[in-house]
């Protein structure tokens, strides 16, 4: 089996200064940098880092991280074609000894899972706490129990992976999506699905990916074995991002998300259940803040609807005005 890492930055030297000893230290063949246009002091530090094991790709713009994925996993499969990629953030990486457990454990999974396309790493923050937004889950339009379980609880947990499933040893569970933290796709789902959407910037790259790798006949695995680190602190209270402007494209996406998931009969329905718990999430923000959430939430959804992509310079305006008398305050 080869192996190839695929880690995508943009400025933050620092976190890229642990993932990448960490990575070097990992029983992995090829380690892809893609880095998106940083602006500090990255492109200084990381060419020097190039050997036989570290490929370096310097993007010109930055195109977030749904095109920096796209660029590395292009990268691998035409100069490197790896048995399978494993993707992260900067801030993101395996536990020590976690891809060694990768290859023992992939065999099995392989035995168990038909058509294996991608197996999904158990993800937790530095303190040890479940990483909640690299909790993986199953599609619930795919399976009515956990559609009627969503609707009764109205919250994620209803087709959510529960806490119970990230213990060391409990058992490999069949997914239908998962986040590009810990990700590993085989040869084959690239071959026959692609590569991930470059122009969704960022947010629900991983989510349409998984779903097109379901969708192909692929089968993806939770291996709670295999652990990974996510050092990050993207989400405030309520589930809001922060910085403010990736609302824009978490329901953006999340318009696509919505119309893959639950396809093209039930994509109303779907879109308005989505629309309505961001909206409620909006609610954990307060003054300008919010006006400017709901804002970029209604930016989203027009653009989703347009299926627009790419970077929205307008969103990042906002965010930016609305953040200076938040810290004024």
């Amino acid at each position: 089996m080869t192996l190839c890492a695929i880690v995508v930055t943009f400025n933050r030297l620092a976190e890229l200064q642990i993932t990448l000893p960490r990575l070097l230290a990992e029983d992995v063949d090829h380690i892809v940098v893609v880095d998106n246009a940083s602006t500090d002091a990255t492109p200084d530090w990381l060419p020097a880092q190039a050997s036989d094991r570290v490929h370096v790709i310097r993007l010109d713009d930055n195109t977030g991280g749904a095109g920096g994925f796209e660029a590395g996993m292009a990268y691998a499969r035409d100069q490197l074609d790896p048995d399978w990629v494993a993707l992260m953030d900067d801030d993101a990486r395996p536990a020590p000894g976690a891809l060694a457990v990768f290859r023992r454990e992939t065999p099995g999974l392989e035995s168990q899972f038909p058509r294996l396309g991608c197996v999904a790493a158990a993800v937790f923050y530095p303190d040890g706490t479940l990483c909640e937004m690299n909790r993986p889950s199953r599609n619930p339009f795919w399976h009515a129990g956990l559609f009627a379980k969503t609707l009764f609880t109205g919250s994620r947990a209803g087709f959510h992976v529960s806490d119970a499933a990230f213990a060391p040893d409990a058992p490999a569970l069949p997914l239908d999506v998962a986040s590009f933290v810990g990700y590993f796709v085989h040869r084959d789902a690239v071959a026959e699905i692609g590569l991930p959407e470059g122009g969704l910037f960022i947010y629900g790259d991983d989510v349409l990916y998984s779903l097109r790798l379901r969708r192909a006949g692929f089968t993806m695995a939770l291996a709670p074995s295999v652990r990974f680190e996510h050092d990050c602190g993207t989400l405030g209270e309520g589930f809001v991002y922060r910085p403010l402007w990736k609302i824009y494209y978490h329901c953006r996406n999340g318009v696509s998300i919505a119309r893959q998931a639950a396809g093209p009969i039930v994509f109303p329905a779907a879109l308005a259940y989505y629309t309505l718990m961001w909206w409620r999430r909006g609610r954990h923000t307060q003054g300008v803040e919010r006006r400017t959430y709901y804002k970029l939430m209604r930016m989203g959804l027009r653009d989703g609807l347009l299926r627009r992509r790419g970077r929205n310079d307008t969103a990042h305006a906002l965010a930016r005005a609305a953040d200076k008398p938040a810290q004024a305050a």
